[in-house]
């Protein structure tokens, strides 16, 4: 029997082949406002539904899909999927970390030399006319040691890529069947607040997780510390973040998402917080493109075809060897 599945956002051009060779129709309605996919749902009986971010999977709209098996997630995050209403009604969640794991990783090591270095004040001062070599003498990663809070597919794909730096590298995991792996120690909170230089955030946004990066947190590393994020905007407080580099306890950081990223839609709070940002000479702000590369955009969609195919195959979506 062939299983359809409803894809309601853009993706690579090379799904429907993928899926088709593990026995999936796609039904592909990517100009699906979010509102008119209840009645999509309802409207045939889908095994599946594939989404990036364009809605919330919630309760109500799994009831208007009855029939659904899976919702498959094209990225990593799982932030707009309600998993208490998925795991009452039935219906498997699969994700693709595994899909862009190696573009964060990268980019997370990316943003890290540009923070050390100063590249983009230093780029933005000689597009302008001027040649300041000493006021951008920079760090080197080498001797560092750096901190990964969380140790999943991103903390672990940057870990590999900081492991011919000559830093240590420690991470802290609150999973405790996180097995550690040969880039990096595991270690308690205490013992990577004690003596990690640099926190790199690779947790994803839960309600648990919302502001776990909080004033607490970072004022109990050791100072002065550079902070990373390519994980989720809402799980770093960002007003923590501009007091500690206010106060020099902080002594830059590297942002690839935003407590809200709707820049045309922040509150007055938001607003000021982020206008600091975008002016402190030592801040590097990017649009949520860790994991955006056309490699991963295609690597996305290999990952999800392997897990429905072994789902429907045995109910069991996890990817051999991962």
């Amino acid at each position: 029997m062939v299983s359809t599945c409803l894809v309601i956002d853009e993706m690579h051009p090379s799904l429907p082949e993928m899926l088709r060779a593990v026995g999936v129709e796609i039904h592909y309605q990517p100009t699906l406002s979010a509102a008119e996919v209840p009645a999509a749902l309802a409207a045939f009986p889908y095994d599946g539904l594939m989404v990036r971010s364009k809605l919330r999977v919630t309760a109500a709209l799994l009831a208007h899909g009855p029939h659904l098996r899976y919702v498959a997630r094209a990225g990593a995050g799982v932030d707009n999927i309600d998993e208490a209403a998925m795991a009452a009604a039935g219906v498997t969640l699969l994700n693709a970390p595994e899909g862009n794991r190696d573009a964060v990783g990268e980019y997370a090591l990316g943003l890290l030399l540009a923070l050390f270095r100063n590249v983009t004040r230093a780029h933005q001062e000689v597009r302008q006319g001027q040649w300041h070599r000493e006021a951008n003498r920079g760090e080197e990663i080498g001797g560092k040691t750096i901190g990964l809070l969380g140790y999943g597919h991103m903390g672990r794909a940057f870990a590999r890529r900081l492991s011919g730096f000559g830093c240590t590298v420690l991470a802290h995991d609150t999973d405790p069947n996180c097995a550690a792996a040969d880039h990096a120690t595991l270690v308690s909170l205490a013992e990577l607040q004690a003596r990690a230089e640099v926190l790199s955030v690779h947790i994803p946004y839960s309600v648990a997780n919302h502001h776990y990066v909080n004033a607490g947190l970072l004022q109990g590393f050791r100072a002065p510390l550079w902070v990373l994020n390519t994980a989720r905007g809402e799980v770093l407080d960002h007003a923590a973040l501009v007091s500690g580099l206010q106060a020099g306890t902080v002594r830059g950081a590297a942002l690839d998402v935003l407590e809200n990223e709707r820049l045309g839609a922040l509150t007055a709070e938001q607003q000021q917080r982020f206008d600091f940002l975008a002016q402190a000479p030592n801040v590097v702000l990017t649009p949520h493109v860790g994991g955006w590369t056309h490699q991963s955009y295609a690597r996305i969609n290999e990952v999800l075809a392997q897990k429905i195919a072994a789902f429907l195959r045995a109910g069991k979506p996890e990817l051999a060897g991962s």
